[in-house]
């Protein structure tokens, strides 16, 4: 696939299939996602890969915690706030998602259904966690977690897989912590889930957006 083309019709996957997909694969993904810059070439990254029984239990027990009300406790803290704009972009995809797959804004039936999709990662058949020991400043080694991210998405794409960066994936760290045996260590920083996109899937066709170039672009001669 062309660098470009792969660039500009890579999107968030939100329905796979039940389609393994092997560890082999996952780990010639990241094996080229490697050569992503870091800061001083750090590399300050560390990553699981979560497949098979231990994936299903992960669903598991992410479902319970979502029908306990379990509290949301990231090791990376969400943002609380943003400025009008991006808060308006957030919602407009949230909204896109919800009418492509005809969830009303008052039926809540549905849309709690959609959310335990959500903690059960849309059906992905595996799911790349990454971690920063906790030793590490997040200034720099976030912006390098987001390098290597792109190029792991961006390879996974090419090689026809697809790929949605959850932050909802480590929103309960001690389920995460006791199924994949993460140290306290280690800060569960995000996770990518992985698989066979389901292309006719309502939630993987709705028009993407962005705004025009001239909005984040300032030409200085």
């Amino acid at each position: 696939m062309d660098l470009r083309d792969a660039v500009l019709t890579r999107r968030s996957i939100r329905r796979f299939t039940n389609e393994p997909v092997s560890t082999d694969i996952i780990k010639e993904l990241v094996s080229c996602a490697l050569w992503s810059p870091s800061w001083g070439n750090t590399q300050p990254w560390e990553f699981l890969s979560v497949t098979g029984d231990a994936l299903q239990r992960l669903k598991d027990e992410n479902v319970k915690a979502l029908d306990a009300g379990k509290e949301l406790n990231p090791d990376v803290e969400m943002p609380q706030t943003w400025p009008a704009l991006q808060k308006s972009r957030y919602r407009d995809v949230g909204i896109s998602v919800f009418e492509s797959l005809n969830i009303g804004r008052e039926d809540l039936e549905k849309r709690a259904a959609y959310y335990k999709e959500m903690v059960s990662f849309f059906n992905a058949q595996a799911l790349l966690l990454v971690t920063l020991d906790k030793s590490i400043s997040l200034a720099y080694s976030m912006l390098d977690v987001g390098l290597f991210l792109q190029s792991f998405c961006l390879l996974a794409h090419d090689s026809g897989l697809g790929t949605c960066i959850l932050a909802v994936s480590v929103h309960f760290p001690d389920i995460l912590r006791s199924i994949c045996h993460i140290e306290d260590s280690k800060r569960i920083v995000i996770g990518v889930a992985l698989g066979k996109p389901d292309k006719d899937d309502a939630a993987n066709k709705f028009q993407r957006k962005r705004d025009n170039v001239d909005m984040f672009l300032k030409t200085i001669n």
